[in-house]
């Protein structure tokens, strides 16, 4: 029986990696499928993992049509079983009612790999309905983890080393590498720098970073369990201790 699968988790937890090797391990049994991805670090119609491990795709873009892809490709004498679908938090709703009606009348298998939340905990549309929609929904058993060492839950976004709550749900970033200001020239160094980070639920709630935890460490404080953490990252500097 065909099934659509959404394999979840945090950024760091291995899900283009699990796409890659799932792709690999069908494809040497002598079946035939097709690579989608959207918005990956490594740049369009590409699948990438941080072990480095990289591969093509199709580029998923607005106007993708999955029941349309499908069929033009088997129009055309191509063998088509299943479909890997990575980045698939950045696909719409509609697209995941495409890939669940490929599976339910087409028999393809369709395992999709994303992030469930954004930055502000919120879900994604697309996850949210691959959710609401899959057969099976699987978090990964490989566990990021929190500069702490606890297990990350949350995807933290950070602007030039702070962490923040508001914007564009979508800012394509990495983890421990920012965006913008990285091409050198000087109107990029004036841009500022965006990163992600993964946090457990603790440090997400408390607005502590790696980096916040290492200013702290420099200046001799303890982690501020009991002091506001948020006015602390609003102004760059760790509370005053008290005389």
């Amino acid at each position: 029986m065909a099934e659509l699968v959404f394999f979840s988790g945090t950024m760091d937890c291995g899900k283009s990696t699990l796409a890659l090797q799932m792709d690999y391990n069908h494809r040497a049994r002598g079946r035939g499928g097709v690579r989608f991805s959207r918005n990956d670090r490594a740049g369009g119609s590409r699948i990438s993992s941080r072990l480095g491990l990289e591969t093509d795709a199709v580029e998923v873009l607005d106007s993708t049509d999955f029941w349309d892809e499908v069929v033009r490709r088997r129009t055309k004498g191509g063998r088509v079983d299943y479909l890997i679908c990575d980045e698939a938090q950045f696909y719409s709703p509609l697209q995941v009612e495409q890939l669940a009606r490929v599976v339910d009348e087409m028999e393809l298998d369709v395992f999709a790999f994303g992030i469930t939340a954004d930055f502000r905990t919120r879900l994604f549309p697309g996850s949210q309905r691959l959710i609401e929609l899959a057969d099976r929904v699987q978090v990964l058993q490989v566990e990021a983890l929190c500069w702490c060492g606890r297990r990350a839950t949350q995807n933290a976004r950070t602007v030039d080393g702070v962490m923040v709550v508001e914007g564009e749900q979508i800012v394509v970033g990495d983890v421990d590498r920012g965006t913008g200001g990285g091409t050198g020239n000087a109107e990029s160094l004036l841009l500022p720098v965006v990163g992600y980070e993964t946090l457990c639920r603790r440090h997400y709630m408390r607005r502590v970073t790696a980096h916040g935890a290492n200013i702290l460490a420099q200046h001799d404080q303890l982690l501020p369990f009991d002091t506001d953490a948020c006015v602390w990252n609003a102004t760059g500097l760790p509370p005053a201790k008290d005389s």
